[in-house]
């Protein structure tokens, strides 16, 4: 592979616009590469850590194999707690739905779990969100909704075999 060529620093604003436009755009792939560019200059810029990660989760539902490590790291990176928790949240909201629209064996039992996680973790944003910013409840509701919508349900745990005493 050639050598990639390195962003300047003054240039990361506009390139973190792209990042963003190109996800609007449904195509994540290249808003991937532009905050791959940012974080070789600058690896702790929130923004384009958080662009970053919207624009994996972007590709659950394209049939993209995204690394849920890979993602993980990038939540680990996020310094706001609130954020943090926050994003752990779209991370697994996103993942559901992606498991709900794969229709296999399953999957909606899976789908279930992953929501409640993202409600969980949406619940984790709201004790700590700021004044005035209810994101994590808006996103809690999407969830709550969608579960009742698709009439999700958790899976029914087996009850262990008892075998008898000889």
């Amino acid at each position: 592979m050639a050598d990639l060529k390195s962003l300047h620093k003054d240039a990361i604003p506009a390139a973190l616009e792209k990042a963003e436009r190109y996800r609007l755009l449904n195509e994540p792939g290249e808003a991937e590469s532009i905050c791959l560019d940012i974080l070789h200059v600058d690896p702790q810029n929130q923004q384009a850590i958080v662009t970053l990660l919207l624009a994996l989760t972007d590709r659950f539902t394209k049939g993209y194999g995204v690394s849920d490590t890979q993602i993980k790291e990038l939540l680990g990176r996020i310094r706001d707690e609130y954020e943090r928790a926050y994003y752990s949240g779209i991370f697994a909201e996103r993942r559901a739905k992606a498991k709900l629209a794969q229709h296999t064996p399953g999957c909606r039992f899976q789908a279930y779990d992953l929501f409640r996680d993202a409600m969980d973790w949406f619940e984790k944003a709201e004790a700590i969100r700021p004044t005035g910013n209810d994101d994590a409840l808006l996103r809690w509701n999407t969830c709550a909704r969608i579960i009742e919508r698709n009439k999700l349900v958790p899976r029914e745990e087996e009850e262990p075999i008892e075998f008898p005493l000889e």
